[in-house]
């Protein structure tokens, strides 16, 4: 006899009876794939979402960063600007065109041998603007905050004088940007083999 007050013939006879009660299961003759259906339409809708959001990612992908071994990190207030064969794009919306490693002539102030470019330097203003807006909405004063940076992708072939072309608009008076940071592949080092 078992602690339960039932013997072991006793115990395997009520499971015998209890699984006999049991029906056999249903043959499958049909398959609902509407569950599987609401799944992958879930899952499209997360990464068409997942695309958007990456949008600069796939505009930098073709960027061939130079390397580094520092490891700062990145700033709170920042901006991304993206040079890149066919242009200059700033958080994923292109300004201003690239041919053959410069911008044209007719976007430059002074054509050119000009070095302002004032459609990105307006461009550059106005993020900032919008910036400063949601700064003073939050009851916070712009000028005690930290600097905005602007964070420069650029190609590792890309001409000297496209880069200074476009710091130099963003330095302007009426772009705000004081601090540049020039994003760089991080160099792993290699260990000898042992």
């Amino acid at each position: 006899m078992s602690e339960t007050g039932f013997t072991n013939r006793e115990a395997r006879k009520m499971i015998r009876r209890a699984v006999a009660r049991v029906p056999e299961g249903e043959n499958i003759t049909h398959l609902n794939i509407m569950p599987m259906m609401d799944m992958m339409t879930i899952l499209l809708v997360a990464f068409i979402f997942q695309l958007s959001t990456n949008a600069l990612d796939v505009i930098a992908g073709t960027v061939n960063l130079p390397s580094t071994e520092t490891d700062a990190p990145l700033p709170e207030k920042s901006w991304t600007l993206v040079i890149t064969n066919t242009g200059v794009v700033v958080e994923g919306r292109a300004i201003v065109s690239v041919a053959n490693g410069d911008v044209d002539p007719a976007e430059k102030e002074g054509g050119a041998l000009g070095i302002k470019i004032p459609r990105l330097t307006t461009y550059l203003g106005a993020l900032q603007g919008e910036s400063n807006k949601k700064l003073l909405a939050a009851g916070k004063d712009p000028a005690k905050e930290p600097p905005a940076e602007l964070l420069v992708i650029a190609d590792r072939l890309t001409p000297y004088r496209l880069l200074v072309e476009v710091m130099y608009s963003a330095k302007q008076k009426e772009a705000g940007f004081k601090h540049f940071r020039l994003i760089v592949q991080k160099n792993f080092p290699v260990r000898p083999p042992k």
